[in-house]
């Protein structure tokens, strides 16, 4: 009796593998595709993830938010109602009063925003016009850099200067052929003076940019919008440690004049910790499907090597006639569907890596080794469970109907 080594069964099986490269690739190509798709949405979600939490950690991890109607269900997620609750209630700078003199030691940060058209000479833009104080941009990272101008100062927001800062896309939009400090934009029919511009800092989840935004202070939002409605308001405490402590203070401060589902008070660890969920949840459902095309591919892996078998029946009768175990039959042929998913799990792999580089250009995206083992175990599981049935029947094949096959 013939009892070939494992590493000979390793060999034959590649040989039988690479004779036809053409064949090979194809019967791989649904398990490249899936292994790529898996990959790149492993990736996208990674990235998304990443990006988040340093666009909050360069927020601070002390701010405690302000919103009007109920964002988050008792469990901490989001609430899917909340949409309509949104708009239930606004805040007016009343509200914005009354918590500075009841949190001393907080600072506390009104936002409002609109849609408006501004204008610079030519050039016209629809954007989103931000109006907060002149503590804003100190104590949220958004102040412009050295040589890029300045916020406004309180004296300017008291007095009610036109004054603007600009995002660094509206800036260069604007002004392309020149530096946008010290010149003239227009607002709903105002004058305004850019005396500063912010860097670049991207957008999140594709959505709006930060770099679009327009900020001016306060009153002349108010002047613009036509009302003194708050849409948000941050509150950047001075001890972490006294985070729970001062949303407490909050909801006591707000609930004797708005109902309790008027408002939702949050810290950035909340926020981040639902985002996240999302985020996960959202990268397991698109890669499960993605991952269907796995199953696919092992199908079309399958199909292949039953045809082998009938194409080799004359092969496997000789074999086993001159005395070949079955077993090692069953585990060439178990190899040869290994193999084959094998080879399209490393294709997937090197597409999948080239293709987060690329989408990482336009959209965050980080390829991590555990997305990749897991991707390759993956395509070498779909090898062995969609090769087994391949193999069996050749290795169950009688050597002399084999031999009499045509």
């Amino acid at each position: 009796m013939l009892k070939p080594s494992f590493e000979d069964l390793i060999k034959s099986s590649l040989r039988s593998v690479l004779k036809n490269k053409s064949r090979t690739i194809l019967t791989s190509l649904g398990v490249i595709i899936g292994v790529t798709s898996v990959i790149l949405l492993t990736s996208i979600g990674n990235g998304l993830k990443k990006y988040v939490n340093e666009q909050f950690e360069s927020l601070g991890s002390n701010a405690v938010y302000i919103s009007p109607g109920k964002i988050f269900n008792e469990k901490g997620s989001f609430d899917r109602s909340s949409a309509s609750s949104i708009l239930s209630i606004s805040f007016t700078q009343k509200d914005v009063n009354n918590l500075k003199k009841n949190l001393r030691s907080s600072t506390i940060l009104p936002v409002t925003s609109t849609a408006a058209e501004v204008k610079s000479g030519n050039a016209k833009k629809n954007t989103s016009v931000i109006g907060t104080t002149y503590l804003y941009g100190p104590s949220n990272n958004t102040s412009p850099s050295n040589g890029n101008g300045r916020w406004f100062t309180k004296e300017e927001e008291d007095k009610n200067s036109p004054v603007t800062v600009l995002g660094a896309n509206i800036a260069k939009e604007l002004f392309p052929n020149s530096t946008a400090l010290g010149k003239k934009i227009i607002i709903k029919s105002k004058n305004f003076k850019v005396i500063g511009v912010i860097d670049k800092k991207g957008s999140s989840f594709g959505g709006p940019s930060p770099d679009d935004y327009i900020y001016v202070p306060m009153p002349l939002a108010f002047e613009i919008t036509g009302n003194e409605n708050v849409q948000q308001i941050i509150v950047k405490v001075a001890d972490k440690t006294k985070i729970e402590d001062t949303k407490k203070e909050i909801e006591t401060i707000l609930l004797k004049k708005y109902e309790k589902d008027d408002f939702s008070v949050f810290d950035s660890a909340q926020l981040l910790t639902s985002i996240n969920a999302i985020i996960s949840t959202l990268t397991i459902a698109l890669t499960g499907i993605a991952a269907i095309s796995l199953v696919v591919g092992g199908i079309g892996i399958m199909n292949i090597m039953l045809v082998t078998v009938s194409e080799r029946t004359r092969e496997i009768g000789l074999r086993k006639a001159i005395g070949a175990y079955p077993r090692a039959i069953l585990l060439q042929f178990l190899f040869e569907a290994v193999i084959l998913s094998g080879i399209g799990g490393i294709i997937g792999i090197i597409l999948g890596y080239i293709g987060t580089l690329t989408i990482n250009k336009f959209f965050p995206a980080v390829i991590t080794p555990g997305s990749v083992i897991l991707a390759f175990g993956v395509s070498f599981l779909v090898g062995i469970i969609f090769g087994v049935t391949p193999a069996k029947r050749a290795s169950q094949l009688s050597p002399i109907d084999a031999l009499r096959y045509e």
